[in-house]
Parts: structure tokens; C-alpha cells; sequence
């Protein structure tokens, strides 16, 4: 049996116009940078959000799993005014939404401002319950401002690089050669054993910084000259030695922590074959049945149900490839 996702990933997302033409069209920035509005995001990937209700008194910052805090609320961006006549320095072009250019910069509380620290949140925390246009807006401004942190200097002959095309590109001053925002893809993917209705199985992992009973599904980096699905079959054999088959793609969703792209996939493998964790990557690996995971997810975020198993938020893609598994 196979499926697909039932539900979008949550930072897949995106309502604003990433104009490419716009990006070099500075009269047209100008024009615009008046009536524009700037996402501010902090050294720690932050920016101020407005909340429909306020986080969950249980979110924990390091821990994965709570990273759901809205409980189905919702929020939005608090974005700022533009000032001045032309782009500030630094300020990067996200896109354009209903004649509105929107803009990312880095930045922190403006106190004087009335900015709230507390208002302050990062993706893992708000994206699952940020507004569409919320969330792509932050997503864009988090991948591109990581990637110009450590853009500065060429990596071909270490001389400084100039930031072009609304910060889409940087150019090497010495030599004129062009550097675009990396992106490191990674694939994710769902493995089960093929069968149908309650006691079908998926496999689950966890890994040793999560806390006990937090599982999810596999990942692994894409290696140079590996196409996705080669690196699902290695990854899996790797982390807990099974051999799979049938790898079909699924979605896919940015991850900017610190330029990921997260490519899902699932496959079918023997849930008979022995599960043989990789030290010092899994710390524990099971296979668990459809009517297990469906009780995890009833549960909720933090197990409230009484189940033992916990998952990822709904800002992962891979709380989307469980929930359309688990429906199947």
C-alpha cells in the first residue's frame, strides 16, 4: 500500500510573489521601499509574532516535540515600517504580496520602539500556526539571512563579495564571479512494511540528544554525486540496517536550520528483518502499528493521552508524512 500526504507542510507555504525581475529592478525597489514592510529576524532566528492566544505553558525550547504551542491557534508576523528613501543596507528582498514589498534584515528589539522581547519566536515555535504568508515570509528571510552571514568573503579566492540582485546574489569583487544562496538537500523518509489497516507497521527512531520516548522517521544528508533515492536506500541501511524498496517521492519543505531543504519520501520495507541502530546516530529504532500511531497522535504534542510515544510538531514535514500514513 502506498499514500500520499493528506495535509501541506506547513513551511512549504508561501502567498508572496518572488518576482525575479523585481529583484533587478531598483528603480521599481525604490518605488516600493516606502510603502514596504521589513521582517526583522535576530541573531537567533527570531523575529515578533503576534499570537491569536498566547504559547502553551509547556513549550521547551530544546525540545523538539513541543514546538506546537499554538495548539491550534494561529499567529502572524509583526512586521516593521520602512524608513528612509531607498533599500537599507543589508536588507534582502523576500517577495511582493498584494503590492506590498516585503523585506528581511537583521535586527533585534527596537525598545524605544515599544518592541516586546517576548513577542520574539523562531520557526520551530510559531511556524506550524504563522498564516501563509506569514510563514513564507520567514522561512525565505531565515534561509537568506543565514546564507549571507557566511557569504562574505569569496570562497574561491577569500576577497570580499558585494551583495547583488536584492541580496539574491553576492559578487566576488576581485574577479566578477557570481555565489547564489546554498541549500543542502536532505531526504526524509517514511519506511513501512506495505500492509493495510490496523496492524500495518511504520518504522520509528530516535535519536540520543531527543528526550526518551520521542521517535519520528529517518533522515539523512544527500551526499555529493548521490541522487535522492540512493541516499534514502544508504541512510536507512545505514542508521538501522534494512534494506528497502518501492521509494516514492512525497513533498517536499525549506528547513533553514541553518539552509536545508527537506525532501520526503516513503518506502516498504521487512518489518521481520532485525533493526540494528547505527552508534552514536540512533539511539533506539521500533516498528509500531497504524492503530499505535493513531493513538500517539490523539495524544497530542506532549502525550497527554497517556501514550508513551511521542512525535514531531506540525512544523516538521515529518508530523505531515505521519499523519497521511497513519489516514491511509
Amino acid at each position: 500500500m502506498t499514500f500520499r500526504l493528506t495535509v501541506t507542510p506547513v513551511l512549504s507555504r508561501n502567498l508572496a510573489v518572488r518576482d525575479d525581475a523585481m529583484r533587478a529592478d531598483k528603480a521599481r525597489q525604490e518605488a516600493g521601499w516606502p510603502t514596504a514592510r521589513l521582517v526583522v529576524v535576530d541573531d537567533k532566528g527570531r523575529t515578533p509574532v503576534v499570537w491569536s492566544d498566547e504559547p502553551a505553558a509547556g513549550f521547551a525550547a530544546g525540545d523538539a516535540g513541543s514546538w506546537d504551542v499554538g495548539q491550534g491557534a494561529t499567529a502572524r508576523l509583526r512586521t516593521r515600517p520602512t524608513t528612509g528613501s531607498t533599500p537599507a543596507e543589508g536588507a534582502v528582498l523576500l517577495g511582493e504580496y498584494e503590492g506590498v514589498a516585503y523585506w528581511g534584515m537583521r535586527g533585534g528589539p527596537d525598545l524605544l520602539a515599544g518592541d516586546d522581547p517576548a513577542e520574539w519566536a523562531d520557526l520551530r515555535m510559531a511556524g506550524a500556526v504563522l498564516d501563509p504568508l506569514g510563514a513564507g515570509l520567514f522561512v525565505t528571510a531565515c534561509a537568506l539571512l543565514n546564507w549571507h552571514d557566511t557569504a562574505t568573503y569569496c570562497p574561491r579566492d577569500g576577497s570580499p563579495m558585494r551583495v547583488e540582485f536584492a541580496g539574491w546574489h553576492r559578487v566576488c569583487e576581485a574577479h566578477g564571479h557570481e555565489e547564489y544562496p546554498r541549500t543542502d538537500p536532505s531526504m526524509i523518509v517514511l519506511v513501512h512494511d506495505g500492509g493495510t489497516g490496523p496492524d500495518a507497521r511504520v518504522l520509528l527512531a530516535r535519536q540520543p540528544v531527543w528526550p526518551a520516548g520521542r521517535f519520528s522517521v529517518l533522515a539523512g544528508f544527500v551526499e555529493a554525486g548521490e541522487s535522492l533515492e540512493a541516499c534514502v536506500l544508504r541512510e536507512v541501511r545505514e542508521e538501522v540496517g534494512v534494506e528497502v524498496r518501492d521509494v516514492t517521492y512525497l513533498g517536499s519543505q525549506a528547513w533553514p536550520f541553518p539552509r536545508s531543504l527537506m525532501v520526503a519520501f516513503q518506502a516498504v520495507a521487512d518489518s521481520t528483518t532485525p533493526l540494528r541502530p547505527a552508534e552514536g546516530e540512533i539511539e533506539e529504532a521500533m516498528w509500531v502499528t497504524r492503530a499505535e500511531l493513531q493513538e500517539a497522535l490523539a495524544a497530542g504534542d506532549w502525550g497527554g493521552g497517556g501514550s508513551k510515544l511521542l512525535l514531531p510538531g506540525k512544523v516538521s514535514i515529518a508530523r505531515a508524512m505521519l499523519e497521511s500514513w497513519a489516514a491511509a
